[in-house]
C-alpha cells in the first residue's frame, strides 16, 4: 500500500461524499435564502419559520435524487471492495 494509493482512496471518498451531500445542501441553502428574504420583506422575526420548508425540500430531494445517490454510493463501495486485494499485497 503506497502513499499515493491512500491519497487516491481519500480523494475518491471525499468526492463521493460531496457528490452525495451536494443536492440536499443546495436545496437547504436555496430554501433558507428564500425564507430569509421573505422574513426580511415582511419583518417576521421567527427563527423556526424555515424549518418545515427545509424539511419538506430535503425530503423531496431525497425522493428525487435518492436512486442516483444510492447508485453513486454502491459504485464506490463496489470499487473499494474489489480493490482490497490490490491494496493488501
Amino acid at each position: 500500500m503506497t502513499p499515493e494509493s491512500i491519497m487516491s482512496m481519500g480523494h475518491q471518498a471525499i468526492m463521493v461524499t460531496l457528490m452525495v451531500a451536494a443536492p440536499m445542501l443546495l436545496v437547504a441553502l436555496v430554501i433558507g435564502l428564500v425564507v430569509s428574504i421573505f422574513q426580511a420583506a415582511t419583518q417576521i422575526n421567527e427563527a423556526t419559520l424555515s424549518f418545515i420548508p427545509k424539511l419538506i425540500g430535503i425530503f423531496a430531494t431525497l425522493v428525487l435524487a435518492g436512486p442516483w445517490m444510492l447508485t453513486v454510493l454502491t459504485d464506490y463501495l463496489r470499487s473499494v471492495l474489489t480493490n482490497i486485494p490490490n491494496l493488501v499485497g
